[in-house]
């Protein structure tokens, strides 16, 4: 990078505005407490997932995403707690986020298979950049592989995150919403301050079942659903489908805001998306396919996505959560 020192801090604060958008997934149900805290403690008992997302890999300096989650219900105190970790890397792996996040969420009971869980979140975040990795106008000058005389010491700053959600859910639906970065920290790597500003997510569905004479062994569901999310000056919707038929899924996604044009002339659409999985036993595993509809189609190679569940239930343990509450996401 042949720049100036003052040039390189002031694009670092630009590059840092950037990133602060956070990464998005497409299999958004198979880690739900990223979506919200609010989730943390939706499963039988025992959660683990795993994401990873590679975003544009035609494209040099692409993300790379990860997520691992666990989360699990007391029974006795109507409550779920959750461990989140999130790493995302950007471009030659230079800069760098790490967050771990605890989480609790409570579950009131409204009525007979009714419930609204209010949660927060706490995460401790490390945001770095490996100088190492950079090459400057100096180092080019004398030979490229020798030290350079600039003087950039600070490589990592680390703040806490807050956030909150909301989620009310019965037997077939879902509304929810989750509220990210509340106390908007300064994540700069230099003199200038960079606030992570705050992400709204709003999301929901409807499952519904198929039943027929020929599937009553192995039953069916369509669950259509939707995630809205906007943060800063950035908005997005994902809206989409799945069928559920036991050991499989699939779906078909739309991630765009069509009525909300980038500027006039230009659609504001993303892309569409693939997502098929099947389930072995307690695990489930997942892939999806973002093929880009934007003007980027054509250099962006997409995005894949792998996740991998498993829930850590007993046959018992799972028959008495079932009757006592039953939560309609989606499985991937």
């Amino acid at each position: 990078m042949m720049l100036r020192p003052a040039l390189l801090l002031a694009l670092l604060g630009h590059l840092c505005r950037t990133l602060a958008q956070d990464a998005h997934f497409t299999q958004f149900y198979a880690a739900p407490t990223y979506l919200s805290p609010a989730f943390a403690g939706t499963g039988n008992q025992t959660r683990f997932a795993l994401q990873y997302r590679d975003q544009w890999p035609s494209i040099p300096g692409a993300f790379i995403s990860s997520n691992m989650a666990m989360d699990h219900y007391i029974n006795a105190l109507n409550s779920g707690i959750g461990l989140l970790v999130s790493h995302d890397r950007a471009g030659s792996g230079a800069l760098r986020y790490t967050s771990i996040g605890a989480q609790y969420a409570y579950e009131l009971r409204l009525k007979h298979k009714v419930y609204l869980r209010p949660a927060l979140q706490y995460a401790y975040v490390n945001h770095a950049v490996d100088w190492s990795r950079l090459v400057f106008g100096d180092q080019l000058a004398r030979g490229g592989n020798v030290e350079s005389f600039e003087g950039f010491t600070q490589r990592s700053t680390r703040y806490s995150d807050i956030s909150a959600g909301l989620l009310y859910f019965t037997p077939k639906c879902w509304l929810g919403v989750g509220l990210h970065h509340l106390n908007r920290p300064n994540q700069s790597l230099t003199t200038r301050e960079s606030d992570v500003p705050r992400k709204l997510s709003v999301h929901g569905g409807y499952r519904f079942k198929v039943v027929t004479p020929l599937i009553k062994k192995n039953p069916t569901s369509i669950i259509a659903a939707f995630n809205y999310r906007a943060q800063g000056r950035s908005d997005q919707l994902d809206l989409g489908a799945c069928i559920e038929r036991d050991p499989v899924f699939a779906g078909l996604w739309y991630r765009g805001l069509p009525l909300k044009a980038h500027a006039p002339g230009t659609p504001n659409n993303d892309a569409v998306a693939v997502v098929i999985g099947f389930k072995v036993n307690d695990w489930r595993f997942g892939y999806s396919y973002d093929l880009t509809i934007s003007r980027l189609a054509a250099n962006t190679g997409g995005a894949h996505e792998i996740t991998m569940v498993y829930e850590l239930a007993n046959a018992q343990r799972k028959k008495s959560m079932a009757k006592r509450r039953v939560v309609p996401c989606a499985k991937f």
